[in-house]
């Protein structure tokens, strides 16, 4: 964990973000930490407003089996905004992510998440 998570003015939202996923509670964190209106765009998806984000976030736990923070990588913020690196591991495996929430009334009003790499767990009795 780099310094600047430790001072940044989104620190408690990262942590409430992470506890959220780590919990599988996919209806507080879209109620808690999105506005109404919020997207999701990555490379694979465009998700807009509550019910779509919701159901995205659910399969994409589901699919994961679980999320648990490995480290903080590198963090940033500007003046409404979170730029960040973790590796988490997964049901599958060690995956490094990079996430970018632009924020608006203390909330992710847009987001755009992506996967540096991914390391598969080995095969069962390999």
């Amino acid at each position: 964990m780099n310094e600047n998570l430790a001072k940044g003015r989104y620190r408690e939202f990262y942590e409430r973000q992470l506890a959220f996923i780590a919990a599988k509670d996919v209806e507080g964190l879209i109620h808690t930490n999105y506005t109404e209106d919020a997207e999701l765009l990555n490379f694979d998806y465009d998700i807009k407003g509550t019910d779509a984000l919701i159901e995205y976030f659910k399969g994409y736990i589901d699919g994961l089996g679980y999320i648990k923070l490995l480290s903080t990588d590198k963090y940033t913020e500007g003046s409404d905004s979170v730029f960040f690196e973790a590796t988490v591991e997964t049901a599958g495996g060690i995956a490094q992510v990079i996430d970018v929430f632009v924020m608006r009334d203390g909330k992710i009003w847009r987001q755009f998440p992506g996967l540096r790499s991914f390391t598969p767990n080995p095969p069962a009795g390999a």
